[in-house]
């Protein structure tokens, strides 16, 4: 007879061996707390305080961010790309290349992502907005991981229900900013 602990250890390899990809564990629908540092990576330092103009609202009720000229060109590209990284995942759903959107989300939108031009300019947004930033990159993290799931078991609803909450983060964030 073999011991209890080693059963669930052989399913998951012949689940793996069987299925030619790794299977994904169930997952939570809160975001997972990520220890960026583990990575190399800490989010930026705010910018000193006499480079940071007060926070004024604007006739919407967002919050203007005041940034310099190239952190804001390179903040709304990065957002427009964003967009893009959102319309191919959906493309990839519609056709359930499920590896692909998950590629995808975690690659261009997921916490793997942040880096570059837009991660420096985190240290120009005021500390709410650098977190619905940061739920968003977990989020789509977290989409990722939903999205290979749904490679194994076909089943495309909770990688939309993951997608919607990419997305919720996105809107939440742009209800509550608007750069300068």
């Amino acid at each position: 007879m073999m011991p209890r602990p080693f059963l669930p250890s052989l399913l998951f390899s012949c689940l793996t061996v069987c299925v030619g990809a790794p299977v994904v564990l169930a997952q939570s629908a809160a975001p997972m707390p990520h220890d960026m540092a583990q990575h190399g990576m800490t989010l930026p330092r705010p910018a000193p305080a006499s480079a940071a103009k007060p926070a004024a609202t604007s006739a919407g009720g967002r919050t203007w961010v005041h940034f310099p000229a190239a952190a804001k060109r390179a903040t709304l590209a990065q957002m427009r790309g964003h967009l893009q990284a959102l319309g191919e995942i959906q493309t990839a759903l519609s056709k359930s290349e499920f590896e692909l959107a998950a590629h995808l989300a975690e690659n261009k939108l997921g916490v793997s992502s942040m880096h570059g031009e837009m991660f420096d300019s985190a240290r120009y947004m005021p500390a709410g907005m650098r977190e619905m930033g940061y739920a968003m990159h977990q989020s789509a993290s977290q989409f990722a991981l939903v999205a290979q799931d749904a490679s194994v078991t076909g089943d495309v609803r909770p990688a939309l229900a993951a997608l919607a909450r990419v997305t919720q983060n996105c809107v939440a964030c742009h209800a509550a900013y608007k750069l300068k």
